[in-house]
């Protein structure tokens, strides 16, 4: 009589492994404190035979290890597939054959999925652990973003799946060793969208990744050979989803950039919204021209607008006339002044598929990010896109804005960082999901503002952060991209 089927499938490819270290990762599932589990292990024909002795010694120990020996070596999408054939829980971990488990890594999960039930793929926070077992390098993770994750793969360990999912999508794919659990994830998450249910973040740290000098997939051939496939991963989901884009590697290994098409007649109307009024309009009328005159694009169906308070003194308009030049129109706002009011005068006088805001002061970097606009419009215009926010940085190429996120501040952190500044999520070098982004350089679907503006009541007066919080409760995201890059060059305190 065959035993009830557990909770959770752990699926483990092991190939070559200290022998050491191998064990430490098998006693991190023994030793768990949730015991509904099986662990899978995967030989995929070891040269060091002490591997496969450890591994029948484990099951041997414990009915709950099963080993798998395959007679050929085929790589790990070989191994890790031969693993969910063989697995008999409702969801499957993914561990590899150095890491390490924390003791209640599964209860949490469990814990998870109990208040969770339409959670179909779950994941972690997790750190590094060196040859000593020092703990090191905390990645605590954002919540699901799919942007981020066609970035990066952020996502990574401890990763829980449906197993049904992952036989419904086809298990790993052929082609794809050394990425391979970034492409299924790219493959279940989409379809848990389609179905729309659950991806859930465990923020607590359950997984510990060995860093080995000797592992296999630390040789340098190896990780190149995973970064190029990783970003075609990126690039198929890219093609399913019929997202108009050629992805290329990003700043850093193992990172991706999406390079959107915007076709050329796309109407995209930049809007420079200035009140340089009062005693202090020096510098505000400096800022104005300083941004009239650094915006440019190569994009044919760009028009710009400045807009202005229709009570300007006559003299400040002559010189905004003077800076605008061909170049630029000019757009005075009646009634009470607010950057959406005058957005919205500028998108009514000038239509279009992308609106674009960018304040007096500010100048893009056209030498870092030539394609400012069309990174900014194409992702506004992206499924599911609301408002797109920018890099900024001030004159000692520190981080002013990079997105925010209020539930836990988290990017609040990155603001006064150099602005290459690498992390363990990469956050200043890759396109994410965030709370809220200013308005200060940022772009947004035509449509979306047309619709943020017919439901707007009490008052049309709203920054970045309203726009956002409106435009997700409608189901829009809110997005931050490095690559459209602008510098404070003129500051005024507003």
């Amino acid at each position: 009589m065959s035993s009830p089927a557990p909770f959770f499938s752990i699926v483990t490819p092991v190939y070559d492994p200290d022998v050491d270290l191998l064990r430490q990762t098998i006693r991190s599932v023994t030793e768990q404190k949730l015991q509904d589990w099986e662990l899978i292990l995967v030989d995929d024909r070891s040269r060091d035979e002490r591997v496969r002795e450890v591994l029948r010694a484990a099951a041997a120990a414990d009915p709950r290890v099963r080993v798998i020996e395959r007679e050929t070596n085929g790589h790990i999408v070989a191994a890790s597939n031969d693993g969910v054939a063989a697995a008999r829980g409702e969801f499957i971990a993914l561990l590899d054959h150095d890491d390490l488990l924390v003791p209640r890594a599964l209860r949490a999960m469990k814990a998870a999925i109990d208040a969770e039930p339409e959670a179909d793929y779950l994941y972690s926070d997790e750190d590094k652990i060196d040859e000593q077992g020092r703990k090191y390098d905390p990645f605590r993770k954002p919540p699901w973003s799919p942007e981020r994750l066609r970035g990066q793969m952020y996502t990574s360990h401890l990763s829980v799946l449906r197993t049904a999912l992952v036989r419904e999508v086809g298990g790993f794919h052929e082609g794809f060793d050394g990425s391979q659990d970034h492409d299924l994830i790219l493959r279940v998450t989409e379809l848990i969208a389609a179905r729309g249910r659950r991806v859930v973040h465990i923020p607590h740290m359950l997984y510990h990744w060995r860093d080995v000098s000797s592992s296999v997939s630390r040789e340098t051939s190896t990780l190149s050979n995973a970064v190029a496939r990783g970003r075609q991963a990126v690039q198929d989901q890219c093609d399913r989803l019929g997202l108009d884009a050629t992805v290329v590697h990003g700043p850093l290994g193992g990172t991706y950039r999406l390079l959107r098409n915007l076709p050329a007649d796309c109407p995209v109307t930049v809007v420079m919204p200035t009140r340089a009024e009062g005693g202090g309009s020096r510098p505000y009328r400096l800022a104005a021209a300083a941004t009239m005159a650094s915006l440019c694009t190569t994009h044919p169906a760009t028009r710009f607008v400045a807009t202005y308070p229709a009570s300007l003194p006559a003299e400040l308009v002559t010189l905004l006339e003077d800076a605008a030049g061909d170049r630029w129109s000019l757009a005075p706002v009646t009634g009470d002044w607010s950057i959406a009011v005058a957005l919205d005068r500028a998108f009514n006088d000038y239509p279009c598929e992308v609106l674009i805001s960018v304040a007096p002061g500010l100048a893009p970097r056209s030498d870092l990010t030539p394609d400012w606009l069309e990174t900014m419009a194409g992702l506004a215009m992206s499924p599911g896109a609301g408002l797109v926010g920018s890099l900024i940085a001030d004159a000692d190429d520190l981080v002013v804005h990079a997105g925010w996120d209020v539930p836990n501040y988290r990017w609040y952190a990155l603001e006064g960082l150099p602005v290459a500044t690498p992390s363990a999520g990469n956050d200043l070098l890759i396109e994410r999901e965030c709370d809220q982004v200013t308005l200060a350089a940022a772009a947004i679907a035509g449509g979306h503002w047309r619709e943020f503006r017919d439901r707007a009541t009490g008052g049309f007066d709203a920054g970045g952060r309203a726009l956002s919080a409106a435009l997700a409760a409608s189901g829009a995201r809110t997005l931050w991209t490095p690559y459209a890059r602008f510098d404070q060059v003129v500051q005024i305190d507003r």
